[in-house]
């Protein structure tokens, strides 16, 4: 598959469980960066440039290495409100903003979108809020939207992130207990309607039991949607 096909020539990266690098049309943006995971161990240096990091929630799978990047690469942080601040202490450069709001950055257009989860990290043995968790939408320069849906369960308004956004690749989880199912994953498919779909966050630790072969067996009547599975490391290119 070429990235002409999926996207205008955006090359798209997966690091592991939830953590994408979106290359293409002038702009680098990294999601939810967790280089480290059981997956895959990717050095920092082998990002490349990065221009944007988004990340959609403070837990330690999402936050990942942004800290560290951030300070290598010199990249802004999107992130809602709260977690904005707490980064903006670890001497990042940030864009704080809330669900419904869109900013320009790094050469894209990015959306804060409503997610179903919780959202905190830890420092020194304490569990802190870390504002609410969200999803993305990221338009690029030539047009093409990615929306990456964070850690969620299924809702009624992805009905409206279609309407509004009309994002031709979904990025969505799917491995149960701490976020949705492949059923669920397959009621967000039909709720979206994109091209493409991107299974994520499943098959990292064994109570993450969802698999793209479950989520596919469930949209055999949606032919118009066609399931991309990424190995950790692959490109689509």
């Amino acid at each position: 598959m070429t990235a002409a096909l999926i996207g205008k020539g955006i090359k798209i990266t997966f690091y592991g469980h939830s953590a994408f690098k979106l290359d293409g049309a002038g702009s680098s943006v990294l999601i939810d960066p967790w280089l480290d995971n059981p997956l895959l161990q990717t050095p920092i240096a082998a990002l490349g440039a990065v221009n944007l990091i988004l990340v959609t929630h403070g837990h330690a799978d999402h936050l990942g290495n942004t800290v560290e990047i951030a300070h290598k690469t010199g990249a802004p942080v999107v992130a809602i409100h709260e977690l904005a601040c707490y980064l903006a202490g670890k001497g990042l450069e940030v864009i704080g903003m809330n669900k419904g709001g869109t900013c320009s950055a790094g050469g894209v257009k990015v959306t804060m979108t409503q997610a179903l989860h919780s959202s905190s990290l830890e420092e020194g043995g304490r569990l802190l809020p870390a504002g609410d968790p969200v999803g993305f939408v990221v338009e690029f320069a030539n047009g093409f939207r990615v929306y990456h849906a964070g850690d969620t369960a299924v809702f009624k308004d992805l009905e409206l992130i279609r309407e509004l956004y009309h994002p031709e690749l979904a990025m969505l989880p799917i491995g149960d207990h701490y976020v949705m199912s492949p059923a669920e994953a397959a009621l967000a498919c039909r709720l979206l309607r994109p091209k493409f779909v991107i299974p994520m966050h499943y098959g990292t630790f064994p109570v993450l039991t969802g698999t793209p072969e479950k989520l596919q067996s469930l949209l055999q009547d949606q032919p118009d949607i066609q399931i991309v599975v990424l190995k950790p490391g692959e490109t689509v290119e």
